[in-house]
């Protein structure tokens, strides 16, 4: 990718996490792509949550500072009330550990339920109202970002708009947050999403970033996609190394915020056979 890295950023997180590391657990590569350019590399890896979970190791082991801020407390008060079925940790590559992911698509949560935990931001329940309005009323996966102390809520679509989103949806959603109309291939391309996400903040009821996430799936033509890619990155998704059989799978995203669009795009290094055989059988059905 010809991007800056540090050894000593990226190797004390996975030592850390090495006896949580599952063997056949989802490692994912992923880059944020802003009018071509690369913005950000990151990895995602699936991990077990152990007796301690996720952010407690990361404390133990130096990678975050301990804080006072509800952000410490929100993965101790979400699983209070929710079963967890996996966890991820995200790091980037220059600046080290980011994120904790609690993912529970077996038993989606109501934002309402979530609204209520101690340590959510307000900003959920102040935007609860918009989120009904659009549909967006189910949780399949709550993100916690130390590095911005932000969270992000991850909707999972019902099957009668999975896939084809009415783009007036969009548009009144973009606009009830703020945004300008969307380019139309960013829009076009958002409509094909399985799962919205929003970033919020404790700072503010303003929701500081949004997205659109089709499903991953095997093959992806980078032609296909709405923002033009620099060779590194067409490398990056058609030459990423990866464990299991078949073609690669990819994932991304379509994103808003106050900043513009962009793009993130993901390849899968490593994943479970039980989301391969999802990921595959939707290519195959589209």
């Amino acid at each position: 990718m010809g991007a800056s890295f540090s050894r000593d950023r990226v190797w004390p997180i996975l030592d850390a996490f090495r006896e949580a590391l599952l063997p056949d657990g989802a490692i994912i590569f992923s880059a944020q792509i802003n009018a071509g350019e690369v913005g950000e590399l990151e990895y995602t890896v699936q991990v077990s949550p152990g007796s301690e979970g996720p952010y407690t190791r990361a404390l133990a082991h130096g990678l975050l500072p301990r804080t006072d801020h509800p952000v410490g407390s929100l993965l101790s008060d979400l699983q209070e009330r929710v079963t967890v079925e996996d966890w991820f940790i995200d790091g980037d590559i220059t600046s080290g550990f980011k994120k904790v992911y609690a993912q529970f698509p077996g038993s989606l949560q109501k934002v309402s339920q979530l609204a209520e935990l101690p340590s959510m931001p307000r900003s959920v329940a102040d935007n609860a109202d918009l989120f009904a309005r659009h549909g967006l009323t189910e949780v399949a996966l709550v993100g916690v970002n130390y590095q911005r102390k932000s969270v992000n809520l991850y909707f999972q679509l019902p099957g009668d708009v999975l896939g084809h989103l009415d783009p007036e949806v969009i548009r009144s959603l973009l606009r009830e947050i703020g945004l300008p109309d969307p380019d139309e291939k960013m829009l076009a391309y958002a409509c094909t999403a399985y799962r919205v996400y929003v970033t919020l903040t404790w700072d503010s009821s303003e929701i500081h970033r949004i997205s659109f996430a089709p499903m991953p799936s095997p093959g992806l033509d980078p032609s296909a996609l709405p923002a033009r890619l620099d060779p590194e990155l067409e490398q990056f998704l058609k030459n990423s190394p990866y464990t299991y059989s078949g073609e690669r799978i990819n994932a991304s995203a379509a994103k808003w915020s106050p900043a513009g669009d962009h793009l993130d795009l993901a390849v899968y290094h490593q994943i479970p056979s039980r989301l391969l055989t999802v990921f595959t059988s939707n290519a195959v059905a589209a």
